[in-house]
């Protein structure tokens, strides 16, 4: 057991750092092409946040621990919400000034229902999963628009750009691109394997391992970058971080065990979880679409959904 312990810590660690030194070498070498620094923050970044959550869900997918990647997709979005954005909101009140995450709050409460859509009749299915995925593309590509054509004065823009790192040659960053292509599958195959010997012997279902040690350390990354954003002054591009990685969760690791291992889902995954989610997505919209004076998640809030986050794991194991 303490092995396999140790094996999950290093999995996690390894995972976390390989997907930063893979979204900071694709970043660089975007940069270095001549890509606007608002395209990649919207695209590669945000998509890079969510790297360890897809490439752990595939690997649970292939080895057919079907609950524990759609747990991770759920779990992610709960611990975004009501950890991530309660810890951060409490460290320090999150102004939503950004026209940008204005647009895309409601992109994620469309994509919310239309997963809670495919997973009410308890089963994911292949062509489910095929849609989810196509999703994502276009989500991509709206991104990039997107990233064309937003407002020059959005304080997203001054603070995307910040985020690029400068001065990295291209065979430094096709290299720190190898590093993260190698290390993120064997980083998260040890996670999935351990994690699930884990669940075994605790007598936990795949699903739960899925939405708690999984979940959380998958979304440890979001975390850290969310506070820092906020002690930088950087509230827009914290918020949308997690944000986009919630969009991305639904969409690539939801979608991935529907293509490659579609089946039953635990019922409590439709019939607790998946409500759960929808209903911490909608208190974050509310909250965000304040119309009685100041946009803005404070500590209030923060609190708030800490309090949740706490109940909700009491709930999971008693």
């Amino acid at each position: 057991m303490l092995l396999n312990i140790c094996l999950f810590l290093l999995g996690l660690a390894v995972l976390s750092w390989s997907a930063d030194r893979f979204v900071y070498g694709a970043s660089a070498l975007a940069k270095n092409i001549g890509i606007s620094p608002m395209m990649i923050g919207l695209t590669i970044v945000a998509m890079g946040s969510s790297a360890p959550e897809i490439v752990v869900s595939a690997m649970a997918s292939i080895n057919g621990n079907m609950n524990t990647a759609v747990g991770n997709a759920l779990g992610s979005n709960i611990t975004n919400v009501a950890l991530v954005l309660g810890i951060t909101a409490l460290v320090k009140p999150l102004l939503v000034s950004s026209t940008t995450l204005r647009r895309e709050m409601p992109v994620l409460i469309v994509i919310t229902l239309i997963a809670m859509s495919f997973m009410h009749d308890g089963k994911l299915a292949h062509h489910e999963g095929l849609i989810l995925i196509t999703l994502f593309v276009f989500i991509l590509a709206g991104m990039a628009w997107l990233s064309l054509n937003v407002d020059k004065e959005d304080p997203l823009m001054a603070e995307t750009a910040e985020e690029i790192p400068k001065g990295v040659s291209n065979s430094a960053a096709l290299m720190w691109i190898g590093v993260g292509l190698i290390l993120l599958p064997l980083s998260a195959g040890f996670m999935v394997d351990s994690a699930v010997f884990i669940a075994r012997y605790f007598g936990i279902s795949d699903l739960v391992i899925g939405l708690t040690i999984i979940a959380l350390g998958t979304s440890l990354p979001e975390l850290a970058a969310s506070i820092a954003g906020v002690l930088k002054g950087e509230d827009d591009l914290a918020l949308g971080n997690v944000i986009g990685s919630n969009i991305f969760n639904l969409l690539a690791v939801l979608g991935m065990p529907g293509l490659i291992a579609p089946g039953i889902l635990d019922e409590d995954a439709y019939g607790r979880d998946m409500y759960v989610m929808f209903g911490l997505t909608l208190l974050l919209f509310i909250f965000c679409f304040n119309f009685k004076g100041k946009r803005q998640l404070g500590r209030l809030e923060g609190g708030l959904f800490l309090a949740i986050f706490c109940l909700y794991q009491y709930w999971l194991f008693a």
